[in-house]
């Protein structure tokens, strides 16, 4: 069932007075304040819960408001448009619009449109669209002719899909109707005609639309009474070509078919429009709410004030122009079921009553012990749980369609939605297997990864950061606190893939080492410098470089998560800095060990590679070194246990500078000989050439 308030008059003073009448009732920053303008010169902010008006601005004498002002959501401003061309930014600080910003564009404005997330679009009346940034920069710019001679823009409206605005509006020329949508992702204009359906043959009187994941419902009230739909898609298989869509009848005659004015129409939610105009067989204007499922009328309400045809809705807040005051009549619209949609559905009753009911749920008396009803409903939930693996194990077998990705996201985000609003529901499960799908990003289920750091799900932390392509490094780094910081216990319960590490992360091999004590890796010996300058204090005994080199410092499943998952992580060094000072000074000396040992078997042969699969290279290792040092150094160098390693670290430093110091003096040399070899004029004398290389 739907119902209509009793309303209540926000504006104290006529509006619609200009010519044309009121031009838009638009969303401010606060949730419960709107910007209201008038087709004259003035534009009024209104606190709806107060019924009463926080500001008001208008533009000098001769000079007329021409689109209904919208809040810069990013900055808190307000914009309007007047004389087409004209726009003024303004705070509510500002009391004259004529000594606010102001800035003349080179084509004439339909409408400015402004939507959380994004900056504000500017569409021009010759169809091309500018964000505002762009604008300001060059006001003066060239803007292009999109739409035909003789085609005019009739509505438009902003959607957000996928963190990104989508434009329509919606064009008339010689009675025939064309939508364009403009995505700002790609960058793709795509054009469709309006096909009339085979028994419409009527004008377009009034637009509106909603979206789902793969097509806009484009709804449209003619002339002869019906409501229309077309499926819009928003990715267009051809964007290049001009296509055809078909309007189809959704709702017949609701309003009367002799009406010209006062007749408007808006979309409440997926099963409810609201209609303005005379429904039938009455000849009073009504402001009206229909059931598109069940296709019934669900309640009406009368103005005898009449209309203006216009029609905006808010929250739960309908906006009409009854008269010449603005009236807001609130409206509930219950969940579309056939019970309601026929006025059967029973309603709650009135606080304070109660009704004994009709069987006695011995579970709940007194006698039942609290645990066992917490046993029951923790029976119930994995019941719901494993009925959910069975039946994604049953889609999953199907084959993937088109929009599988954008269904995949959809499922996680009902998953995680039901596991926030009951944190005893965690379908860990079906959640596993919907990453496995691969067709998941962060983007797509940010509060995927957020679930699973709340329950410390390792192993699911694990899969994302492999699979993921854009991970924030807030998110990576919360991961790396996890790894570094649960106990050993619990990560022997854990199920983490440790493949990859198996190989080389155990226990001291002693009598291996025994025998590789004397040997260079790299030219790197363990044991002794291999610069002159190095401190005395840097030498350790052979057994300690032995343990040094084959003990790794931490468990295998703590090496698979730091080698397989933060190592191989994107990150931009300048975001990830910040994050990685958090992490306390133990944890981040315990991850430098395991690194230096890294380093360290990565010494072991000349590939200066890593065993198992995917291995981290020679520079993630170096470079992760090298973020944690430059993060931590002031806290890590106050640490006892850490000067030991910081100690190894300079030692190994230098003595790969000497080497590299070498390797350039023989560079140098066989570049010497490959010049004299060059220079060889007769190559049949035989001659003796001594070449000292130091």
């Amino acid at each position: 069932m739907a119902a209509l308030e009793e309303g209540f008059t926000l504006s104290a003073v006529p509006l619609g007075a200009g010519p044309h009448g009121l031009l838009g009732v638009e969303q401010s920053d606060k949730a419960d304040q709107f910007l209201v303008t008038d087709g004259g010169r003035t534009v009024i902010l209104y606190k709806v819960s107060d019924q009463k008006p926080l500001g008001s601005w208008s533009v000098k004498q001769g000079q007329i408001i021409t689109c209904p002002a919208v809040c810069n959501f990013q900055t808190g401003e307000y914009i309007v448009v007047h004389d087409n061309k004209v726009l003024r930014i303004w705070s509510n600080e500002d009391v004259n619009l004529d000594k606010v910003f102001k800035a003349t564009l080179s084509a004439e404005i339909y409408r400015i449109h402004s939507i959380q997330g994004a900056e504000p679009l500017v569409l021009f009346k010759e169809g091309a669209v500018r964000g505002l940034e762009a604008l300001l920069a060059e006001p003066q710019q060239k803007i292009e002719t999109v739409i035909s001679d003789e085609e005019v823009i009739k509505w438009t409206k902003i959607f957000m899909v996928f963190k990104h605005p989508v434009l329509i509006f919606i064009t008339e020329k010689h009675g025939n109707y064309f939508a364009y949508i403009q995505k700002f992702n790609s960058h793709t204009l795509s054009k469709y005609t309006l096909l009339h359906g085979q028994e419409e043959k009527s004008v377009i009187q009034s637009f509106t639309a909603s979206m789902d994941r793969k097509f806009i419902s484009l709804m449209s009230l003619s002339s002869d009474g019906c409501i229309y739909e077309t499926l819009v898609p928003i990715h267009p298989s051809d964007p290049e070509k001009d296509q055809r869509v078909v309007r189809s009848l959704l709702l017949k005659t609701v309003v009367s078919g002799d009406a010209r004015n006062g007749v408007a129409l808006t979309v409440l939610d997926q099963d409810h429009v609201a209609v303005l105009g005379p429904p039938l067989p009455s000849s009073k204007e009504c402001i009206s709410i229909w059931n598109t499922k069940f296709q019934t009328l669900q309640t009406s309400k009368e103005l005898p004030q009449g209309t203006s045809g216009q029609l905006w809705y808010y929250g739960e807040n309908l906006f009409v122009l009854h008269g010449k005051f603005l009236t807001v009549i609130p409206y509930k619209c219950e969940v579309s079921s056939l019970a309601g949609a026929l006025g059967k559905l029973k309603h709650s009753q009135d606080p304070g009553t109660q009704t004994a009911p009709h069987f006695v749920n011995w579970e709940t008396s007194r006698e039942y012990r609290l645990g066992s009803q917490n046993s029951e409903q923790s029976k119930r939930i994995k019941d719901s749980e494993k009925h959910i693996e069975v039946e994604l194990c049953k889609f999953l077998a199907i084959k993937p369609t088109p929009d599988f990705n954008t269904i995949i996201g959809d499922i996680v985000s009902e998953l995680l939605g039901r596991h926030k609003a009951e944190p005893s529901f965690y379908p860990r499960n079906s959640l596993m297997q919907l990453i496995q799908t691969h067709v998941l990003s962060h983007s797509l289920c940010p509060g995927l990864m957020e679930a699973a750091l709340e329950k410390a799900d390792v192993q699911m932390l694990q899969l994302c950061l492999q699979q993921f392509p854009d991970i924030p490094e807030s998110v990576t780094c919360a991961c790396l606190k996890i790894f570094l910081s649960i106990s050993d216990g619990s990560l022997q319960e854990a199920e983490v893939n440790v493949e990859s590490v198996s190989d080389y992360s155990g226990s001291v091999q002693e009598e291996k080492m025994e025998e590789q004590t004397e040997v260079l890796h790299n030219g790197f010996n363990a044991e002794e410098e291999n610069c002159a300058n190095c401190d005395r204090e840097l030498n350790k005994k052979p057994q300690d470089a032995a343990e040094e080199t084959t003990s790794c410092p931490v468990i295998p499943k703590r090496a698979a998560l730091l080698r397989n998952a933060i190592l191989h992580s994107a990150y931009s060094e300048m975001f990830l800095l910040p994050h990685l000072k958090d992490i306390p000074a133990q944890h981040v000396t315990l991850f430098l060990q395991y690194l230096y040992f890294l380093y360290l078997k990565c010494s072991e042969n000349a590939t200066m590679t890593l065993p198992g699969l995917h291995p981290p290279t020679l520079n993630q290792i170096m470079d992760w070194i090298c973020l944690l040092l430059d993060a931590n150094f002031t806290v890590v160098v106050m640490i006892p246990e850490a000067k030991r390693l910081l100690l190894s670290l300079y030692k190994f430093v230098k003595s790969q500078i000497c080497i590299c110091s070498e390797l350039n003096k023989i560079e140098v040399s066989f570049r010497e000989l490959q010049k004299l070899n060059q220079e060889k004029n007769n190559r049949e004398l035989y001659s003796i050439e001594v070449l000292e290389l130091f």
